[in-house]
Order: structure tokens, then C-alpha cells, then sequence
């Protein structure tokens, strides 16, 4: 069973969100990484809507700039005054209106704070709803606890009488567990006359869409809920402990995506995963390993424990642990770590390595070169196959702007060297420990630029009489061990 193509979706993001006590408004929070907003929105992308329609309010200048980056597909409408479901609904079928946009299929509605929603149900929803040839349909779910929510009142045969708020219900209909989710499909031209009905009698002077519903079924139109498979899907947020309890579920269901492709995750309980990472078969991703933006991983990598790696590209059969990368391409079977750095613009080739305490930034390291220890690699490139010595620096700025640094294939270089940009070191040269490369080092020779060492007998004796150092030069001399040679 599948539906046609909605003539639009309509997501309600006006509201403050008080609850989250944040400077951003409530739909802008991200899980996963994707707002709340940008999961709806993907969700819904998914039925190809001819339209989709998202009422602002609170924010407005925030949630719309995001819209842009994220669906510019998508239209937004303001809601300049928050009073109801039903108003807001109403705005975006007048905007739709003075756009001379008729509404003559199913309009979706749906809340912009219901991050877990998927697009298969928002499908099954409005498929439900055409096969029956529904004026509404009330997407609704079995829930654990159904406190608070609206119950869906059915007949003794199953079929759906009405919503009843869970102030106004009976005892017996508090024990019903099924609810109102708030997310809809309506008739497009039902709709359209409808939303001018409601009213804004109550308690809240507000207008609510659910009204929509007696008054539709009232007319003697079909109306019926259609029951969601898995009821965490409809679960809005409205603080940051919800927002927290979403991070975990959606998780956990990208996780177990993910491992049913064939990846091996040792731990799901400590590894977190953003909605659009790529990890191939046989990758392993170890505990306390955070996988965020755009980062790929290739097949066989092993990535982690205790690794953070956001827009970041693994090749296969590399190895990165103990490392945090953004926005770096790391090659196959490399190795990285641990305790490692990766800037953006950090590229490893093929076999490279970069080990304990590196950072690399804006660097490109070639093809089996290394870089073992206690290094700074910043707006470089080393060529195939060189050796970085420990304790290297490569000295990129000159208190205005950056300089690069070339380092020849097959080049060896010595400890405790620095190389002041802009300096080339040509394929095949050396350089000795503790060398300040100023100047370019022709291939296949040695540099240096420490003087010869001399050393000043009974310094310590002199200089430091009485100190540990002193007393045990002394005992030295006096026995002739560790007597250096002069």
C-alpha cells in the first residue's frame, strides 16, 4: 500500500520551548547531529511533498536562516502570535492561499520537536489515510504511560469515535493506552475550510487542530486513527532531559543500523554516531568513540577507544586511536595515535603514520612517512617514504602571515628540529639533532646548525658547591666513574 504524493506538509515550529531554558529556540537542538527541525524535515522529505510549509514564531530570524542551510525547499511562515495548533495550522493554509496554491490532496501535519519520527511512518500514515479515504487521520500509538496525553476513544467494534484530553476523561478512559500523537493527515480541501471553524472557546483562548477532528467526524466526514508501529517515534522534547532520552534512542537505532551492515561496535553504550557517518563492513569502533558530521569510515579501519573524529575521512585498514581529527582525510592503512591531533587540512597518505603527542594541521604527509613522536606539523608537505625526528617543530608563522614547509621523499630528519618557513628540505637529506633549518637543504645533504659542544670542567663544583649534583661529581672524580672523555 503506498500513498500519493502529499500536496504539502505542514511542521509547527513556533513555539518558545520555555522548558529548555535556552537562548535557542527549542526546534534548533541538536541530536545526532541534525536539529530537531532538520529530522522532521528529513523525515518528510522522504514522501516528496509538492510543498512543505514551516510555521515560525519564537526565533523566527534563527529557525529561518536554518531552514535555508538545511531544506531551502522548505517555506517558512510566521505565526506572529502563538495561540494554538489550530491558528498556526491556519496561517500556513492562508499563506498557501494567497499564493493562489490550492490544497486538493493530503496535507501531513507534523511538530518540528519530534526528532525520533521516521519517514516509513509518515508513508504508512498517509497511505492509511487514502486507502480509507479518511477526512483526517490521527496518527496514534500504544504507550507505557499515557499520562497527560489525549486518548483515542474507539467503539466496541474498533472503530475510532473520538480524542478525549486526559483532563476531561473518565477513569475508565485514563486506563486506555493509546494516544494522540498530534501528527495528522488531512484532506487538503477539508482542511482548508475547516481550520476557519475552530474555536478559541477554552480555557487557553486558544485554537486547537484536534477540534478539527469532532468537527470533521461532526459533518459526517470519515474520520480514524491510524496506530504507529513503535511509539517512541511520536515522543516530542520539551526539555533538556527529553532532549537527552532522544540523543539515547536515536543512537542506539543508528548504531544497530550499523552493525547490521557489519560493523563490529564493541561497546554502543559509549559510542555515539551522527546521522550522516558512513562506516564500511569489518570497521571497529572501540569504546568512548564519538563518530560526528560528515566522518567516513573505510572497510577494516579500526578506529578508537576514546576517539573523537568529526568530518573526517579513514581509508581502509587504518588504525586511529586515542585521537581527535576534524575535517582531516586520513589515508589507508595508516596509523594514527595515540593521542593525536588532527586539524583541518591534515591529510595522510597511504601507510603514513603519526603518533604520540602530534598535531598536524593543514599538512599533507605522504605516502609511508612518519612522524613517531612530540611534533608540530602545521602548513607542510612531506613527500613519500621521509622520517620527522622527535620533538620537531615546523615553525609556519611569522606573526603576520603562514608559510609551508616541504620535506623531500625519503627524507631524514634529526630530534629536536626546527624548520622556519617558508624551507624546503630536498629529497634524500638529513638533518642532525637539534638543527634550525633556515635555509633550503639541497637533496641528499646533511644539515646542521649547532656549533661544535664544549664542555666547562668543574662548573657544578663552582657554581653549585654543596648540591647533590656537586657531591656526587665529586664522588665521581674522586673514583674515576663516569669521567667524561675531554
Amino acid at each position: 500500500m503506498s500513498a500519493s504524493r502529499p500536496a504539502a506538509v505542514i511542521v509547527l515550529a513556533a513555539g518558545e520551548g520555555t522548558r529548555m531554558k535556552s537562548r535557542l529556540p527549542k526546534v534548533l537542538h541538536e541530536i545526532c547531529g541534525r536539529s530537531m527541525l532538520g529530522h522532521v524535515l528529513a523525515a518528510s522529505a522522504e514522501l516528496a511533498p509538492e510543498r512543505t510549509l514551516v510555521v515560525v514564531g519564537h526565533g523566527r530570524e534563527q529557525v529561518t536562516d536554518h531552514l535555508k542551510a538545511v531544506a531551502p525547499a522548505a517555506t517558512a511562515t510566521v505565526q506572529h502570535e502563538q495561540n494554538g495548533t489550530g491558528h498556526a495550522v491556519r496561517i500556513a493554509v492562508e499563506d498557501l492561499r494567497e499564493h493562489g496554491v490550492p490544497l486538493s490532496g493530503t496535507v501531513i501535519l507534523a511538530y518540528g520537536d519530534t526528532p525520533l519520527l521516521q519517514g516509513n511512518t509518515l508513508a504508512e500514515l498517509a497511505a492509511s489515510h487514502e486507502a480509507a479515504g479518511n477526512a483526517v487521520t490521527v496518527l496514534s500509538a500504544k504507550v507505557p504511560d499515557p499520562t497527560g496525553y489525549g486518548r483515542i476513544v474507539r467503539a466496541a467494534d474498533g472503530t475510532f469515535t473520538e480524542i478525549v484530553e486526559h483532563a476531561d476523561a473518565t477513569a475508565e478512559q485514563r486506563a486506555i493506552d493509546e494516544i494522540n500523537s498530534g501528527i495528522y493527515a488531512f484532506d487538503g480541501a477539508l482542511l482548508s475550510e475547516v481550520v476557519h471553524r475552530l474555536s478559541s472557546d477554552n480555557a487557553k483562548g486558544e485554537e486547537y487542530i484536534t477540534d478539527a477532528v469532532a468537527i470533521l467526524r461532526g459533518d459526517g466526514h470519515r474520520v480514524d486513527a491510524a496506530v504507529a508501529r513503535d511509539w517512541v517515534e511520536i515522543q516530542g522534547v520539551n526539555d533538556r532531559v527529553q532532549l537527552a532520552q532522544a540523543r539515547r534512542l536515536l543512537n542506539d537505532r543508528l548504531l544497530t543500523r550499523h552493525m547490521r551492515e557489519g560493523v563490529t561496535v564493541v561497546d554502543p553504550a559509549t559510542t555515539w554516531v551522527d546521522v550522516h557517518v558512513d562506516i564500511d563492513r569489518d570497521a571497529v569502533v572501540e569504546p568512548q568513540t564519538q563518530l560526528q558530521g560528515t566522518t567516513s569510515i573505510g572497510e577494516g579501519a579500526h578506529i578508537g577507544p576514546s576517539t573523537l573524529l568529526r568530518d573526517t575521512s579513514v581509508g581502509a585498514d587504518a588504525t586511529v586511536s586515542h585521537t581527535v581529527a576534524h575535517e582531516a582525510t586520513i589515508g589507508a592503512e595508516t596509523t594514527v595515535g595515540p593521542y593525536a591531533y588532527l586539524r583541518p587540512g591534515a591529510t595522510l597518505d597511504r601507510k603514513a603514520k603519526v603518533g604520540t603527542y602530534v598535531e598536524v594541521k593543514n599538512a599533507a604527509i605522504g605516502e609511508g612517512s612518519k612522524v613517531p613522536h612530540l611534533t608540530y606539523v602545521g602548513d607542510a608537505d612531506i613527500g613519500r617514504g621521509a622520517n620527522i625526528g622527535a620533538s620537531s617543530v615546523f615553525v609556519n608563522y611569522d606573526g603576520i602571515d603562514k608559510h609551508r614547509t616541504t620535506i623531500g621523499d625519503h627524507a631524514r630528519t634529526g630530534s629536536d628540529n626546527m624548520f622556519v618557513a617558508p624551507v624546503n628540505v630536498g629529497d634524500g637529506a638529513y638533518t642532525g639533532a637539534g638543527t634550525v633549518v633556515r635555509d633550503d637543504v639541497p637533496p641528499g645533504a646533511l644539515a646542521v646548525s649547532a656549533g661544535e659542544q664544549r664542555n666547562i670542567e668543574d662548573w657544578v663544583r663552582r657554581k653549585r658547591p654543596g648540591t647533590a649534583a656537586a657531591e656526587a661529581a665529586e664522588r665521581a672524580n674522586e673514583t674515576g666513574d663516569g669521567q667524561a672523555n675531554t
